[in-house]
Protein backbone atom coordinates (compact mmCIF):
# COMPACT_ATOMS: atom_id res chain seq x y z
CA UNK A 1 0.00 0.00 0.00
CA UNK A 2 1.31 3.11 -1.00
CA UNK A 3 1.74 6.04 1.71
CA UNK A 4 -0.46 8.79 1.80
CA UNK A 5 0.32 11.96 -0.24
CA UNK A 6 0.43 15.20 2.03
CA UNK A 7 -2.37 17.77 0.65
CA UNK A 8 -0.71 20.54 -1.60
CA UNK A 9 -0.98 23.15 1.28
CA UNK A 10 1.24 20.58 3.16
CA UNK A 11 3.69 20.00 0.59
CA UNK A 12 4.34 23.99 0.11
CA UNK A 13 4.72 24.16 3.78
CA UNK A 14 7.11 21.39 3.86
CA UNK A 15 9.23 23.19 0.67
CA UNK A 16 9.11 26.41 2.35
CA UNK A 17 10.79 25.15 5.80
CA UNK A 18 13.39 22.69 3.58
CA UNK A 19 13.94 26.26 1.76
CA UNK A 20 14.35 28.10 5.05
CA UNK A 21 17.10 25.12 6.29
CA UNK A 22 18.49 25.72 2.97
CA UNK A 23 18.67 29.20 3.37
CA UNK A 24 20.00 29.17 7.11
CA UNK A 25 23.05 26.91 5.68
CA UNK A 26 24.16 28.20 2.77
CA UNK A 27 23.49 32.21 3.45
CA UNK A 28 24.19 33.00 6.92
CA UNK A 29 27.31 33.59 8.63
CA UNK A 30 28.40 31.64 11.66
CA UNK A 31 30.48 34.89 13.13
CA UNK A 32 26.65 36.61 13.17
CA UNK A 33 26.57 40.44 14.17
CA UNK A 34 27.11 41.96 17.50
CA UNK A 35 25.69 44.85 19.63
CA UNK A 36 28.85 47.17 21.20
CA UNK A 37 28.17 49.64 23.41
CA UNK A 38 31.01 52.67 22.24
CA UNK A 39 30.82 54.00 25.28
CA UNK A 40 31.84 51.17 27.36
CA UNK A 41 33.64 49.36 24.70
CA UNK A 42 31.62 46.11 25.25
CA UNK A 43 30.43 43.70 22.76
CA UNK A 44 27.39 41.63 23.53
CA UNK A 45 26.29 39.27 20.83
CA UNK A 46 22.33 39.90 19.79
CA UNK A 47 21.27 36.84 17.36
CA UNK A 48 21.65 38.94 14.16
CA UNK A 49 23.45 36.90 11.34
CA UNK A 50 24.62 38.55 8.26
CA UNK A 51 24.43 37.26 5.20
CA UNK A 52 26.85 36.07 3.00
CA UNK A 53 26.22 36.17 -0.88
CA UNK A 54 24.02 33.65 -1.91
CA UNK A 55 24.24 31.36 -5.07
CA UNK A 56 21.25 32.17 -6.74
CA UNK A 57 20.86 35.06 -8.76
CA UNK A 58 19.12 36.66 -11.42
CA UNK A 59 15.27 37.13 -10.84
CA UNK A 60 14.09 35.93 -7.87
CA UNK A 61 10.84 37.89 -7.45
CA UNK A 62 7.00 37.77 -8.24
CA UNK A 63 6.24 39.87 -10.52
CA UNK A 64 2.76 42.42 -9.38
CA UNK A 65 -0.16 40.05 -10.30
CA UNK A 66 -2.72 42.44 -9.65
CA UNK A 67 -1.10 45.72 -11.24
CA UNK A 68 -2.88 47.29 -14.06
CA UNK A 69 -0.18 49.20 -14.91
CA UNK A 70 1.90 46.38 -16.46
CA UNK A 71 3.38 42.73 -15.49
CA UNK A 72 6.93 43.50 -15.26
CA UNK A 73 6.79 45.22 -11.67
CA UNK A 74 6.54 44.07 -8.42
CA UNK A 75 5.57 46.13 -5.51
CA UNK A 76 6.40 46.07 -1.76
CA UNK A 77 4.21 48.35 0.30
CA UNK A 78 6.11 49.25 3.84
CA UNK A 79 4.18 47.22 5.88
CA UNK A 80 5.40 44.07 4.03
CA UNK A 81 8.98 44.53 4.95
CA UNK A 82 10.26 42.32 7.58
CA UNK A 83 10.92 43.80 11.12
CA UNK A 84 12.86 43.00 13.84
CA UNK A 85 13.09 45.37 16.99
CA UNK A 86 16.14 44.59 19.06
CA UNK A 87 15.97 47.47 21.44
CA UNK A 88 19.09 49.28 20.50
CA UNK A 89 18.00 48.17 16.74
CA UNK A 90 14.90 49.15 14.65
CA UNK A 91 15.75 47.41 10.96
CA UNK A 92 13.41 47.18 8.49
CA UNK A 93 13.86 44.55 5.71
CA UNK A 94 12.75 44.74 1.92
CA UNK A 95 14.37 41.95 1.42
CA UNK A 96 15.47 38.31 2.98
CA UNK A 97 18.27 39.14 5.73
CA UNK A 98 18.58 37.37 8.93
CA UNK A 99 15.75 36.10 10.57
CA UNK A 100 13.16 36.70 7.72
CA UNK A 101 13.44 34.87 5.33
CA UNK A 102 10.97 35.19 2.54
CA UNK A 103 11.71 33.04 -0.51
CA UNK A 104 9.69 35.58 -3.26
CA UNK A 105 11.83 38.50 -1.67
CA UNK A 106 15.68 37.22 -2.21
CA UNK A 107 16.75 39.57 -4.42
CA UNK A 108 15.43 42.35 -7.06
CA UNK A 109 18.16 41.44 -9.48
CA UNK A 110 21.74 42.51 -8.36
CA UNK A 111 20.21 44.25 -5.19
CA UNK A 112 20.56 42.11 -2.82
CA UNK A 113 19.71 43.97 0.59
CA UNK A 114 17.53 47.26 1.17
CA UNK A 115 18.09 47.83 5.58
CA UNK A 116 16.23 50.82 6.50
CA UNK A 117 17.79 50.78 9.84
CA UNK A 118 17.45 52.90 13.20
CA UNK A 119 20.10 52.85 15.92
CA UNK A 120 19.99 53.82 19.46
CA UNK A 121 22.29 56.76 20.91
CA UNK A 122 25.92 55.09 21.49
CA UNK A 123 25.05 51.22 20.48
CA UNK A 124 26.06 49.95 17.25
CA UNK A 125 27.25 47.28 14.73
CA UNK A 126 30.94 45.62 16.51
CA UNK A 127 33.71 44.14 13.88
CA UNK A 128 32.49 41.45 11.90
CA UNK A 129 33.34 41.08 7.97
CA UNK A 130 32.35 41.14 4.33
CA UNK A 131 34.06 39.75 0.91
CA UNK A 132 32.60 39.98 -2.66
CA UNK A 133 29.79 42.24 -1.99
CA UNK A 134 29.08 46.03 -2.62
CA UNK A 135 28.08 48.00 0.14
CA UNK A 136 26.75 51.35 -0.06
CA UNK A 137 25.23 53.19 3.48
CA UNK A 138 22.96 56.60 3.25
CA UNK A 139 22.60 58.54 6.40
CA UNK A 140 19.02 60.01 6.83
CA UNK A 141 19.74 61.27 10.30
CA UNK A 142 22.73 61.09 13.04
CA UNK A 143 25.72 60.72 12.55
CA UNK A 144 27.30 56.91 12.14
CA UNK A 145 30.88 56.37 12.68
CA UNK A 146 32.75 53.60 10.34
CA UNK A 147 35.89 52.07 11.66
CA UNK A 148 37.29 49.42 9.44
CA UNK A 149 40.32 47.06 8.80
CA UNK A 150 42.19 49.41 6.47
CA UNK A 151 42.53 51.52 8.74
CA UNK A 152 39.30 54.58 7.97
CA UNK A 153 38.05 56.11 10.97
CA UNK A 154 35.15 58.07 9.42
CA UNK A 155 32.12 59.49 9.79
CA UNK A 156 29.04 60.15 8.28
CA UNK A 157 25.93 62.03 7.96
CA UNK A 158 22.69 63.09 6.30
CA UNK A 159 23.69 64.27 3.03
CA UNK A 160 26.87 62.10 2.05
CA UNK A 161 27.25 58.67 0.52
CA UNK A 162 29.73 55.99 1.90
CA UNK A 163 30.87 52.78 -0.35
CA UNK A 164 33.22 49.67 0.14
CA UNK A 165 33.65 47.30 -2.06
CA UNK A 166 34.71 44.15 0.65
CA UNK A 167 36.44 42.15 -2.15
CA UNK A 168 38.88 39.55 -1.01
CA UNK A 169 37.94 40.29 2.63
CA UNK A 170 37.44 43.19 5.02
CA UNK A 171 36.32 43.74 8.76
CA UNK A 172 34.19 46.83 9.74
CA UNK A 173 32.26 48.09 12.41
CA UNK A 174 29.41 51.04 12.35
CA UNK A 175 29.09 52.84 15.96
CA UNK A 176 26.19 55.57 16.47
CA UNK A 177 28.53 58.63 17.21
CA UNK A 178 26.30 60.21 19.55
CA UNK A 179 25.10 58.51 22.52
CA UNK A 180 21.66 60.96 23.02
CA UNK A 181 20.09 61.00 19.35
CA UNK A 182 19.50 57.81 17.21
CA UNK A 183 20.95 57.57 13.88
CA UNK A 184 19.11 56.17 10.76
CA UNK A 185 20.39 55.20 7.57
CA UNK A 186 19.66 52.93 4.48
CA UNK A 187 22.27 49.71 4.42
CA UNK A 188 22.46 48.59 0.60
CA UNK A 189 24.09 45.36 -0.61
CA UNK A 190 24.69 44.95 -4.53
CA UNK A 191 26.11 41.50 -5.86
CA UNK A 192 29.49 42.56 -7.42
CA UNK A 193 30.26 41.99 -11.26
CA UNK A 194 33.72 40.99 -10.16
CA UNK A 195 34.83 38.86 -6.73
CA UNK A 196 38.12 39.19 -5.64
CA UNK A 197 38.82 42.46 -5.91
CA UNK A 198 41.20 44.58 -3.51
CA UNK A 199 39.09 46.19 -1.11
CA UNK A 200 38.63 49.90 -1.45
CA UNK A 201 36.47 52.62 0.65
CA UNK A 202 34.92 56.35 0.07
CA UNK A 203 32.15 58.43 0.74
CA UNK A 204 31.34 61.63 -0.83
CA UNK A 205 29.43 64.71 0.51
CA UNK A 206 26.19 65.80 -1.71
CA UNK A 207 24.51 68.98 -2.34
CA UNK A 208 21.13 68.80 -1.22
CA UNK A 209 20.28 71.58 -4.44
CA UNK A 210 21.17 69.16 -6.84
CA UNK A 211 18.59 66.95 -5.95
CA UNK A 212 15.85 69.72 -5.73
CA UNK A 213 13.41 69.06 -8.28
CA UNK A 214 15.48 66.86 -10.71
CA UNK A 215 17.63 63.60 -10.18
CA UNK A 216 20.83 63.46 -8.32
CA UNK A 217 23.27 61.27 -9.50
CA UNK A 218 25.03 59.64 -6.62
CA UNK A 219 26.33 55.88 -7.59
CA UNK A 220 27.47 54.96 -10.92
CA UNK A 221 30.00 51.89 -12.49
CA UNK A 222 32.30 54.85 -13.53
CA UNK A 223 35.16 56.21 -11.25
CA UNK A 224 35.24 59.52 -12.96
CA UNK A 225 31.10 59.66 -13.06
CA UNK A 226 29.38 61.67 -10.58
CA UNK A 227 28.66 60.21 -7.09
CA UNK A 228 30.53 57.35 -5.94
CA UNK A 229 31.59 54.07 -7.97
CA UNK A 230 30.90 50.49 -7.63
CA UNK A 231 32.04 46.96 -9.27
CA UNK A 232 28.62 46.70 -11.18
CA UNK A 233 26.67 48.40 -13.89
CA UNK A 234 24.57 50.35 -11.37
CA UNK A 235 23.64 53.83 -11.44
CA UNK A 236 21.34 55.35 -8.23
CA UNK A 237 19.98 58.35 -8.35
CA UNK A 238 18.08 60.65 -5.60
CA UNK A 239 15.42 63.03 -5.87
CA UNK A 240 13.67 66.14 -3.96
CA UNK A 241 10.77 66.61 -5.72
CA UNK A 242 7.84 69.19 -4.86
CA UNK A 243 4.26 68.69 -5.52
CA UNK A 244 3.54 68.39 -8.73
CA UNK A 245 6.95 68.05 -10.02
CA UNK A 246 7.57 65.16 -12.40
CA UNK A 247 10.47 63.66 -14.23
CA UNK A 248 11.71 61.15 -17.06
CA UNK A 249 14.10 58.40 -16.32
CA UNK A 250 15.77 56.68 -18.78
CA UNK A 251 17.40 53.42 -18.30
CA UNK A 252 21.22 53.64 -18.83
CA UNK A 253 22.07 49.90 -19.50
CA UNK A 254 20.13 47.42 -21.43
CA UNK A 255 18.50 44.00 -19.43
CA UNK A 256 18.64 46.94 -16.62
CA UNK A 257 15.92 46.98 -13.84
CA UNK A 258 15.41 50.02 -11.57
CA UNK A 259 14.21 49.47 -7.89
CA UNK A 260 12.27 53.09 -6.72
CA UNK A 261 12.26 53.57 -3.00
CA UNK A 262 10.47 55.90 -1.54
CA UNK A 263 12.26 57.78 1.73
CA UNK A 264 8.97 60.74 2.37
CA UNK A 265 5.95 62.08 0.86
CA UNK A 266 3.96 60.05 -1.97
CA UNK A 267 5.27 59.73 -5.64
CA UNK A 268 3.17 57.89 -8.62
CA UNK A 269 5.91 55.78 -11.11
CA UNK A 270 4.33 55.12 -14.03
CA UNK A 271 1.16 55.18 -12.86
CA UNK A 272 1.53 53.25 -9.98
CA UNK A 273 0.75 55.36 -6.62
CA UNK A 274 3.89 54.84 -4.00
CA UNK A 275 3.78 56.30 -0.38
CA UNK A 276 6.43 56.55 2.41
CA UNK A 277 8.87 53.52 2.52
CA UNK A 278 7.05 51.98 -0.13
CA UNK A 279 9.18 49.91 -3.04
CA UNK A 280 8.21 49.07 -6.80
CA UNK A 281 10.52 47.36 -9.35
CA UNK A 282 10.38 47.65 -12.69
CA UNK A 283 12.15 45.63 -15.41
CA UNK A 284 11.48 45.11 -19.59
CA UNK A 285 11.12 48.89 -20.06
CA UNK A 286 13.44 51.90 -21.75
CA UNK A 287 12.28 54.80 -19.11
CA UNK A 288 9.78 55.44 -16.47
CA UNK A 289 8.31 58.80 -15.20
CA UNK A 290 7.96 60.24 -11.81
CA UNK A 291 5.69 62.33 -10.65
CA UNK A 292 5.17 64.04 -7.14
CA UNK A 293 2.19 63.88 -4.99
CA UNK A 294 3.36 65.85 -2.34
CA UNK A 295 6.66 67.11 -1.40
CA UNK A 296 8.82 63.97 -1.79
CA UNK A 297 12.12 62.44 -1.47
CA UNK A 298 13.06 59.16 -3.14
CA UNK A 299 15.56 56.60 -4.38
CA UNK A 300 16.02 55.14 -7.81
CA UNK A 301 18.67 51.95 -8.29
CA UNK A 302 19.23 50.69 -11.16
CA UNK A 303 20.59 47.28 -11.25
CA UNK A 304 21.96 44.25 -13.73
CA UNK A 305 18.54 42.19 -13.38
CA UNK A 306 21.00 38.53 -14.19
CA UNK A 307 24.43 38.44 -13.28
Amino acid sequence: MEPPIPPPDLCVKIRIIMERKDFLKKGLMGTGMFAASAALGNVVKNDIDELKPLEILGFNHLPTTNSNIMSSTVLHRADTRGAANHGWLQSFHTFSFANYYNPERMHFGVLRVLNDDTVQGGMGFGKHPHDNMEIISIPLEGDLEHKDSMGNTTVIRNGDVQVMSAGTGITHSEYNKNTEQAVKFLQIWVFPNKRGVTPRYDQITLKPEDRKNKLQQILSPNPDDAGVWIHQNAWFHLGDFDKGVGADYAIKAKDNGVYVFVLNGDITVNGQQLNRRDGLGIWDTDSLHIEANSQAEFLLMEVPMNV
